[in-house]
């Protein structure tokens, strides 16, 4: 199981993805989860001309610093054309950088609670259509469960993949290799559902991807575990039972916003080494 970050907030903080990944590699993570979100500005560097030769230049980066792409993160929120378009060339992406998964959000843009069966339509409609080029590329897409504000955005309610029985329907309905499940850990909370009883019900099979974040149970903190409040020997006990084979990646990159540039090693360090306690924690016997 390799101890993954992501480069979303680091790659910002320090001028770019390539100095993002040596200092994820210098402090021990073997491995990185490639950020795309930025890509809904359209004077993202992944829509010039020559960004499959950026691409190939930060996997040769990778390759010096001795750190692999575990996983990516596709660019969401946005036109259904426009992010269409945009996940499939950071799929492709992805790809060149050698990671296995990328995570594709799920369409969530319309009220939930009215619009399950349409929701659950327009993301087969998606998803499918996604398929050919996780087989032309060789990379499998990972949906994931979401949360969304209530309509006076005051406080969080459920949205697409909410609840682990429709997140395994989504899996099952596509029913293809390409598609799997990322779990997202702090999202699990904000929604108030069981961490521990989420992970038994997706199972080994659908679940081959995390984000691993704590948060307070009232906000998306993206933080380091042991922070707040989430229960990680839950989730730990939990991924042991079910056998999870994935990595543990972590999406908590809120928590570096308040160190300065020259704490950042250290704060990446110890990010580094909650990772492998977790790992420990889900592989003990």
């Amino acid at each position: 199981m390799l101890v993954s970050c992501t480069t979303i907030g680091l790659a910002h903080r320090l001028g770019g993805e390539d100095a993002a990944i040596r200092l994820l590699a210098s402090v021990g993570f073997d491995a990185y989860d490639m950020g795309f979100c930025g890509m809904t500005d359209e004077g993202h560097w992944m829509h010039r001309d020559d960004w499959r030769e950026e691409i190939l230049r930060l996997r040769r980066v990778a390759d010096e610093a001795g750190i692999v792409c575990n996983q990516a993160h596709a660019p969401f929120d946005g036109p259904y054309e426009k992010i269409r378009d945009w996940v499939i060339r950071s799929m492709e992406a992805a790809a060149l950088l050698g990671a296995r998964i990328i995570v594709v959000h799920p369409r969530q843009h319309l009220t939930y609670a009215e619009n399950v069966e349409r929701l659950r339509e327009i993301n087969r409609e998606y998803y499918t259509s996604l398929l050919p080029y996780c087989e032309q590329f060789g990379i499998a897409i990972a949906t994931e469960n979401m949360w969304h504000w209530n309509s006076f955005g005051k406080h969080i309610i459920d949205s697409t993949c909410s609840r682990a029985p429709e997140f395994c329907e989504y899996i099952d309905m596509i029913d293809s290799p390409y598609l799997v499940g990322c779990l997202d850990i702090g999202h699990t909370s904000l929604v108030g559902v069981k961490l521990g009883d989420f992970i038994r019900t997706m199972g080994k099979a659908r679940l081959r991807a995390l984000h691993v974040h704590d948060n307070d149970y009232q906000q998306d903190s993206h933080t380091l575990p042991y922070l707040l409040n989430i229960d990680f020997s839950e989730m730990t006990r939990a991924l042991r039972e079910i056998g999870y084979e994935g990595d543990m990646t972590f999406e908590a990159h809120s928590f570096f916003t308040r160190f300065p540039d020259a704490l950042l090693p250290a704060a990446a360090r110890l990010m580094c080494e909650v990772g492998k306690y977790l790992v420990k924690e889900c592989t003990k016997s």
